[in-house]
């Protein structure tokens, strides 16, 4: 509806925005930019119906709007594969606070096109009610990029319908994924083999999430990599994640969980596969469910740190299968 190309100093602060062919609102390299007191408005059958669609610009900040919209609400960009890697400009030095977003694909999203790459984010005091995903990380094989130094806090999340948080490098792509029915253990069938690394290769990494509330009707958290890059030093710290099945890592290294509750109905509370140097501290969850709490899978899987204190009978709450065995796991 509303396209900003190359402008500085722009206040957008008021309107309502709403019923768009595409789009809604789509600054493409600007600087300077104050976006507030908006209502963003889209049709929930809108595909492609975004709220706001940064691309490429520097030193914005967004507070004080509500977004009800058909596809993502607030999204973050910086060009599709080889040409926004040749345009080179990242969506960098950017807040994000105090937004409340209703339907929407994602509540706070970067990618997929973020070939440009991603820095420089902070993103706090938000809520999402009934977003399909709340904070979501998109990309894929072939975009390239770097997403790096984000960090989100005192988010709460009501009524999602997949994941609170979710990091997919599989956008539109194969993904060694559970299928419904399957058990934490089959995700060694449905392995992703590594592809070379080259400039095409998606990075995210150096992201904080912290003081998340959230409950949902899908899986508590997917952190999923690629196995040629995986996610990497990602931590989530002061979390309460309440959803039928539990978290997911595939492909991440060095992801700590500090003060995480994992309230799940089925399943393990955890599940890790082809994953390193992953750290649980303080970590909680239903037991007591014929089910084990932490699920270890996939032959490179290995560092895998956990307290003693966070479970009530190791042996039980902890599996080791697909190639993970006792010196995957150290225990203090």
């Amino acid at each position: 509806m509303i396209s900003l190309i190359a402008c500085k100093n722009v206040l957008l602060d008021g309107p309502t925005f709403q019923n768009s062919p595409a789009w809604n609102i789509h600054p493409l390299l600007c600087e300077d930019v104050t976006i507030r007191n908006l209502t963003v408005r889209n049709p929930w059958y809108s595909q492609n119906g975004d709220g706001l669609d940064l691309e490429s610009c520097k030193n914005v900040v967004i507070y004080n709007n509500n977004f009800d919209v058909g596809d993502d609400a607030i999204c973050f960009k910086s060009g599709r594969d080889q040409e926004g890697r040749d345009r080179g400009v990242p969506t960098e030095n950017v807040i994000v606070k105090n937004n409340v977003v209703y339907h929407g694909h994602g509540g706070f999203v970067v990618g997929s096109e973020m070939s440009g790459g991603v820095r420089n984010v902070h993103v706090s005091d938000c809520t999402f009610m009934g977003t399909n995903i709340g904070i979501r990380f998109k990309s894929t094989r072939g975009r390239g990029g770097i997403v790096e130094n984000i960090y989100i806090s005192d988010i709460n999340m009501i009524d999602i319908p997949t994941e609170p948080i979710r990091f997919n490098m599989f956008y539109g792509g194969f993904a060694p994924v559970l299928d419904d029915g399957k058990s934490s253990t089959d995700l060694i069938d449905t392995e992703a083999p590594a592809v070379p690394v080259t400039e095409e290769t998606p990075i995210f990494r150096n992201i904080k999430v912290r003081n998340i509330v959230a409950n949902g009707f899908g899986n508590a958290a997917l952190f999923m990599g690629l196995p040629e890059m995986k996610l990497e030093n990602v931590t989530l710290e002061n979390a309460v994640l309440k959803a039928p099945k539990g978290f997911t890592m595939i492909d991440v290294n060095g992801v700590e969980l500090i003060n995480v509750q994992v309230i799940q109905e089925e399943g393990p509370a955890l599940t890790i596969f082809n994953s390193n140097n992953v750290e649980l501290s303080d970590f909680k969850f239903n037991s007591g469910m014929n089910q084990p709490g932490v699920a270890v899978s996939g032959a490179t899987s290995g560092n895998i740190r956990l307290k003693q204190d966070d479970f009530n009978h190791l042996e039980e709450e902890l599996l080791l299968v697909g190639g993970a065995d006792d010196a995957t796991v150290v225990v203090q």
